[in-house]
């Protein structure tokens, strides 16, 4: 038989994006129908964060998390649904005292990052074991994740019955990421997300999966994506190296050069990819077995 992938796509993120892309999904129902759209084109899972629906801007509020979610369940979607807690890490420095949070800036507690998730009680949710220097357009900043604040956030996770996905953006991080598994933060089997392609991150070759691979604890599942260009290729290398595959207009907006995509379209690209290398992409029920999810 051949190895069964788990293909998630990530509808949306929150960082800018090109406002031209009139298909972009903003409003929660449209976030909604994005998710539809992704899982009939083949997706085992829906990545999902939310955006002000009259600014378009990123956003946690957890009102539009519980609307969005609402609408996705509404809608009937199977897929896995897995929503993203990685908001709250936002730390801009004062340009005149770098000890002080300056404009921008974002930081929550652990009990606010996770207040969303309660109401939701979603399958799965991301925690971003990394803190890392990052940009959003011309926008510099420091993604924080404290080491006592990723503890209380995957507690929390555990009391709620909803599975983590760790997402890594070094190799550090994966260390500190076994480390908590050890601690019994996480339950087995754990499920790491490789993040390629952010500026000053992981650069996405195979070189880079198969040394991060290589870190990974003995039961773990692992998938990786790349950024914008990369997307597609790193779709390949994953799934060639035993991962599985993440796309979405999150990651990346175009089809080609140009040529604004939508989320079925990038699913059903990155289908044919996994199609082609002789595997089969997950349902959604065979990848809840895979991930150990609990059921309901």
């Amino acid at each position: 038989m051949s190895r069964k992938v788990i293909l998630t796509c990530a509808v949306v993120g929150e960082n800018k994006f090109n406002p031209a892309h009139a298909r972009f999904p903003i409003t929660p129902q449209q976030i909604a129908d994005a998710a539809l759209e992704a899982e009939q084109a083949g997706a085992s899972a829906v990545h999902l964060h939310i955006r002000n629906p009259v600014t378009g801007e990123g956003s946690r509020d957890p009102d539009l998390f519980l609307d969005m979610a609402t609408r996705v369940r509404d809608n009937g979607v199977k897929a896995v649904m897995n929503v993203t807690c990685g908001g709250g890490g936002l730390y801009c420095p004062d340009p005149q005292d770098e000890s002080r949070a300056g404009p921008g800036s974002d930081v929550a507690s652990a009990e606010e990052r996770v207040r969303h998730i309660a109401m939701i009680r979603p399958e799965m949710c991301s925690i971003d074991v990394s803190t890392q220097n990052q940009m959003d357009g011309d926008k510099e900043y420091i993604y924080l994740n404290s080491q006592s604040t990723l503890r209380k956030m995957a507690k929390a996770f555990q009391q709620l019955g909803v599975k983590p996905e760790i997402e890594v953006f070094a190799p550090g991080d994966i260390l500190l990421a076994n480390q908590m598994l050890a601690e019994g933060l996480f339950d087995e089997p754990p499920m790491y997300q490789i993040v390629t392609g952010t500026k000053w991150g992981l650069p996405s070759t195979a070189e880079t999966l198969i040394y991060m691979r290589g870190l990974l604890p003995p039961k773990a599942l692992w998938a990786a994506f790349g950024i914008a260009r990369m997307q597609m290729p790193m779709v390949a290398q994953a799934a060639l190296l035993g991962g599985n595959v993440r796309v979405g207009l999150e990651d990346n907006l175009y089809l080609s050069r140009g040529v604004f995509a939508t989320n079925g379209e990038l699913v059903a690209r990155a289908r044919t990819i996994i199609e082609c290398l002789g595997l089969e992409v997950a349902t959604p029920d065979e990848a809840r077995a895979m991930l150990g999810l609990r059921k309901g």
